[in-house]
């Protein structure tokens, strides 16, 4: 038994294995082949003078010292499966390596804290993931945006659309971020458990310069209290790299059931969840507090019809994304205004929500002459109104356009 266990590791030579040896020599001569002369042991000729080895395999080999003419046959180690495998023991300590180092990185990337002033990466850098951090105490959030190719227009620069989404993106990632995102769009854990959603009442805008394309903005936002049964978050967005102020905004938004559809106010329990985040920091000091007029089929100067809002449009709530409402307003909008005009402010108030089965009406009415006699510089201002074709408003707002102005020409190109 023990040959037999020891032969399937260690090949020992039998009367086949020399036939078949002496049968492929002879089949290489008839090729033209030369083979090298072997012993009948099958053991290799080695002259003296050759340099051996002092170890074959691990094993110890003892050679006596020979004269130059005179040769001597050293037994080849065998050659088996355990010594051809590779150093596992080495292999494995890397493999350990690695995978220790693989942990404590990502426990030191684990980006949700349980507070605010946990957030941070392995590195010593903010943001690791580009969803931002929370800065002053834990009571501002903040995001930095890229520019991209597809979020400029014709003007080559961004769309007040563009800056409308890095508002309500960084508006969800400060819920997500701070530990308040419940199962809702961005409705805290009480929220949902209640069944209530937010929707936005009033947005105010106001625009100081467009970024380009490839500009990096940094984009700041909070919260605070407002009434008793309402919220308001303010942004300010800057360029990254100067620190100049690019955009200021500020917004209302109260309670909705999302299956009544219902307004609802704010529970104590909702209040105690969010109040610690309420701060009395205000985006826009002056906010404009005139009456938004009512428009009609007599009082418009330009009726756009048969909006309808499309699947894409719709957000998880499944009702239109107050973003979307900003582009319809705008499609009543004289071109002659947008092409020689910026949009320098805004102010909305969001009157009820659409679904996806609506079909609306967009109506503009310009307060300022737009003429061709009147002088470049005069800026522009217009009413909007947005509406169901059976008449219920939708949004009521006012556009405030100033003249485009020069892009810089680069100095390489000066």
């Amino acid at each position: 038994m023990a040959a037999t266990a020891a032969s399937a590791f260690f090949p020992v030579s039998s009367p086949s294995s020399n036939s078949s040896s002496s049968t492929a020599t002879s089949v290489k001569a008839s090729m033209g082949f030369k083979p090298k002369p072997v012993n009948g042991s099958g053991n290799l000729q080695v002259k003296a003078n050759a340099q051996a080895p002092t170890k074959v395999n691990g094993t110890k080999v003892r050679l006596d010292p020979l004269k130059s003419d005179e040769t001597t046959t050293v037994s080849a180690a065998p050659r088996t499966f355990y010594n051809q495998l590779p150093d596992w023991s080495v292999l494995l300590a890397a493999i350990t390596t690695i995978f220790l180092a693989a942990e404590k990185q990502w426990t030191l990337l684990d980006w949700k804290p349980k507070r605010p002033d946990m957030l941070t990466d392995a590195f010593g850098l903010t943001d690791a993931f580009g969803i931002g951090k929370i800065v002053q105490d834990g009571l501002v959030f903040r995001q930095n945006f890229s520019i991209r190719s597809y979020e400029v227009g014709a003007d080559k620069t961004t769309s007040i659309e563009t800056f409308m989404n890095h508002l309500q993106e960084t508006a969800l990632n400060h819920v997500w971020t701070a530990g308040l995102l419940g199962d809702g769009f961005g409705a805290t854990p009480e929220m949902s458990q209640r069944n209530l959603i937010w929707v936005v009442t009033k947005m105010h805008v106001l625009v100081d310069r467009y970024p380009a394309w490839g500009d990096v903005v940094k984009v700041d936002t909070w919260v605070a209290a407002s009434g008793k049964n309402g919220m308001r978050r303010d942004w300010l967005i800057r360029d990254s790299k100067t620190g100049e102020v690019l955009t200021r905004a500020t917004s209302v938004w109260v309670m909705m059931n999302k299956t009544t559809r219902k307004l609802s106010k704010m529970p104590d329990e909702v209040r105690a969840e969010i109040g610690p985040y309420f701060v009395k920091w205000a985006a826009i000091e002056d906010e404009d507090s005139r009456k938004l007029p009512k428009l009609d089929d007599d009082s418009a100067d330009y009726v756009r019809e048969g909006l309808t809002p499309r699947w894409s449009d719709l957000d998880v709530n499944q009702h239109v994304n107050n973003v979307k409402y900003i582009g319809w307003i705008l499609e009543s909008t004289p071109v002659s205004i947008m092409e020689s005009h910026e949009l320098a402010g805004m102010t909305l108030e969001y009157r009820r929500e659409c679904g996806r089965d609506s079909v609306l009406q967009s109506l503009t009415a310009v307060s300022t002459d737009c003429t061709d006699d009147k002088p470049p510089d005069t800026g522009m201002e217009c009413n909007h109104l947005l509406r169901l074709e059976e008449g219920p408003e939708i949004v009521r707002g006012r556009t405030n356009w100033r003249p485009k102005r020069a892009r810089p020409i680069p100095a390489e190109n000066a």
